[in-house]
C-alpha cells in the first residue's frame, strides 16, 4: 500500500538524512535543518518511545521527560499501532547495543 504522505519533497529529505554517517554529521545536518526545540522535541519523543517499550510508567514518564500524558499517549499509539517506525528503530538499537556489549 502506498504511503499518502510521500511526495518528491519528503523523499528527498529521507535520502538526505540517509547519507548522514555518524551522529556527529546528524548533529551538524540537524542543527542546520531543526530548531533546537523541535530536535529537543524529537529526542523527548524517542526517550518516551524507549521507556514505553520498557514497560514505564506513565507517571514516571511524565516526571523524567516533562511531556504531557497526550504526547505520551500519542507516542504509545503510534509504538502500538503505527507504521512501525518506532518499532523498528527501537528493535535496531537494541540489537546494536547487544552487539556493543558483546564486544567489550
Amino acid at each position: 500500500m502506498a504511503n499518502v504522505r510521500r511526495d518528491p519533497e519528503r523523499d528527498y529529505l529521507f535520502e538526505a538524512i540517509l547519507t548522514l554517517e555518524t551522529v556527529d554529521d546528524c548533529y551538524r545536518f540537524f542543527d542546520d535543518l531543526c530548531t533546537v526545540k523541535e530536535i529537543s522535541e524529537m529526542a523527548r519523543r524517542m526517550s518516551v518511545a524507549k521507556m514505553l517499550d520498557e514497560n514505564t510508567v506513565y507517571n514516571d514518564i511524565v516526571a523524567r521527560t516533562g511531556l504531557s500524558t497526550a504526547t505520551i499517549s500519542r507516542v504509545n499509539r503510534c509504538l502500538r499501532y503505527g507504521s512501525d517506525g518506532y518499532r523498528d528503530v527501537l528493535d535496531r538499537l537494541k540489537l546494536k547495543e547487544k552487539e556493543k556489549e558483546g564486544t567489550e
